[in-house]
């Protein structure tokens, strides 16, 4: 909404000191990591009396954990803090008319409905189980249906790849070295000189570390199917939003483990979408050139400072847990982010600690179903799963065991940012 006043004033002619620095992507995203640190350290504060007041607090299944029983009580739903964190400083700092700040915007709010609907239908049957003297537990099918979350995390996927494939304010730019310019060039001032562009209406990605490293999803498909590539690219899309907000929910199990992580990967992701959507870096790295993307960075930096400043009451011991409001929403906006600025198969690398979560839980699960069906007894891969349970169950502290998960995640995500160099 700021920088819409300052393009609003600058069309009527009117200038104040100073003004002009609204125009620099860099000077408004400084802006928004420090509102929405403002927001989510002071109002955050008041948000946690208010959900102990209201008595939203976790319940916790007694599963042998170092600490579990410190952690009852402690006010969940806090997820509220991180989306109020990302959405303000991005509505007062961004340009609402790009359609990546749009799409950023329904993938925080769409998944954090999502959530928060699946965190009251907790709270509302732990109250009824209080009221009706039945000893509630958690884990018992009181939330929302698996399914219905499914549903929901299929749902924006399908609006993502819809947008990005047909939206015609989605461009990914490729340089023009024929002869002659096509009617459908643009043409881009650089360097004292000019460069021409034409769009990609195609699904296409990159493959890290890979020197012609632009792959489109239509080559999956054979040559006389390859006008369907489109279908492939949406179910890619589908699947990658799913897994990763399911991994981000599934890795939010100790205290600060989800909101330090997420904040690592933001980091990483603010530098692929500033680099991409700036011309002369993504002439330098050889990279796609997606104009209006760096407005992103924005939103990124909105979001990194929300983790940070959600850090603060998150990190052990716990003042507050973000709940499905904040973990699903999170994942959401990393697959989002990660699609965006079409490096989404260096997920499994800046995303491994997700991933690895993921993996530990499938792995657990199937090799218990086996060994059952097989010897009548079920066996374990792990102690516990998820992953981070299992070094519960060794001894670690949790809070060793989050740390080390940040970085671990630090690791993977520099050498994801190499790979814009190593190919």
């Amino acid at each position: 909404m700021l920088y819409h006043l300052y393009q609003w004033l600058q069309s009527e002619g009117l200038k104040f000191p100073g003004m002009g620095i609204f125009q620099f992507i860099t000077f408004r995203s400084m802006m928004a990591i420090l509102l929405s640190l403002f927001i989510t350290l002071v109002y955050g504060k008041r948000i946690i009396l208010f959900l102990q007041k209201k008595q939203v607090g976790e319940s916790v299944r007694e599963l042998g954990l170092q600490g579990e029983e410190q952690k009852k009580g402690t006010p969940t739903m806090g997820g509220f803090i991180i989306l109020l964190g990302i959405l303000i400083p991005t509505l007062l700092f961004a340009n609402l008319d790009k359609v990546y700040i749009k799409l950023l915007l329904l993938s925080t709010v769409w998944l954090g409905l999502v959530g928060f609907v699946d965190d009251y239908l907790k709270l509302r049957a732990k109250r009824l189980s209080q009221e009706q003297g039945i000893p509630y537990k958690k884990g018992d099918k009181d939330g929302l249906a698996g399914w219905f979350k499914i549903l929901g995390q299929v749902g924006l996927g399908v609006i993502i790849s819809v947008t990005l494939l047909f939206n015609d304010n989605v461009k990914v730019m490729r340089e023009f070295k024929g002869e002659g310019k096509p009617s459908n060039a643009t043409v881009v001032k650089f360097q004292g000189g000019e460069r021409y562009f034409v769009k990609a209406n195609e699904p296409i990605t990159t493959i890290p570390f890979i020197k012609n490293h632009e792959f489109n999803y239509a080559r999956l498909l054979p040559d006389g199917l390859r006008q369907y590539g489109w279908v492939v690219y949406m179910l890619v899309i589908i699947f990658i939003v799913t897994a990763v907000s399911n991994g981000a929910n599934i890795t939010d199990g100790l205290d600060g483990l989800a909101t330090g992580v997420s904040a690592i990967i933001g980091l990483c992701l603010a530098l692929f979408a500033y680099a991409s959507g700036n011309l002369i870096f993504a002439d330098y790295l050889n990279i796609m050139y997606i104009p209006n993307l760096g407005e992103v960075s924005i939103f990124i930096a909105a979001m990194i400072g929300a983790c940070i400043g959600f850090l603060w009451y998150n990190t052990y011991p716990a003042q507050v847990f973000m709940g499905d409001t904040g973990s699903l929403a999170l994942g959401g906006i990393i697959a989002s982010l990660a699609i965006m600025v079409r490096k989404e198969l260096l997920i499994p690398i800046f995303c491994a600690i997700f991933l690895v979560e993921n993996l530990s839980v499938i792995i657990q699960v199937s090799y218990f179903k086996y060994t059952k069906k097989k010897y009548g007894e079920g066996r374990r891969v792990f102690l516990m799963s998820p992953l981070h349970h299992h070094y519960q169950k060794k001894g670690y502290h949790e809070s060793k065991i989050a740390v080390r998960f940040w970085i671990v995640t630090l690791l993977f995500v520099v050498f994801a940012i190499m790979s814009l160099k190593m190919r």
